[in-house]
């Protein structure tokens, strides 16, 4: 007769004070970039459909959207990276949340689900947190 392995343990790489820290600064940075990604989209259809920029002063409005979009994904990614390594879920999973910052609207269903997804395993794995 064999024996079946034992099942491996869930492990976090933080408390839950950490994690739920790391949760929530991703959450600011999903509906920032969420923001600015709709704000990006509104100036690309004004641009091209329409061929409008907007304009104060000498500061086009139109490229400042896209720099200001561009690095706060970056520090989207950021957020996304701590999070996901310390709740130590896949490297899809990785992928699926970075979508968020890319995808029209994605980031604000993304956040919720995965807010949701940090407090679940919080609470069903109390014994998964990392103890110092």
């Amino acid at each position: 007769m064999t024996q079946q392995p034992a099942p491996r343990k869930r492990r976090f790489a933080g408390t839950p004070a950490q994690i739920r820290s790391a949760a929530t600064f991703y959450k600011v940075l999903a509906y920032a970039t969420g923001v600015m990604l709709l704000l990006l989209c509104i100036e690309m259809i004004a641009k091209y459909a329409f061929d409008f920029e907007a304009y104060v002063g000498s500061l086009n409005l139109s490229t400042t959207v896209l720099i200001v979009h561009g690095w706060m994904y970056v520090v989207y990614l950021l957020a996304d990276f701590n999070l996901w390594s310390k709740m130590r879920w896949p490297f899809s999973r990785f992928i699926t949340i970075a979508l968020g910052g890319v995808v029209p609207l994605l980031s604000f269903f993304m956040e919720q689900k995965v807010h949701g997804e940090v407090e679940r395993e919080l609470r069903e794995h109390p014994e998964a947190a990392k103890r110092y």
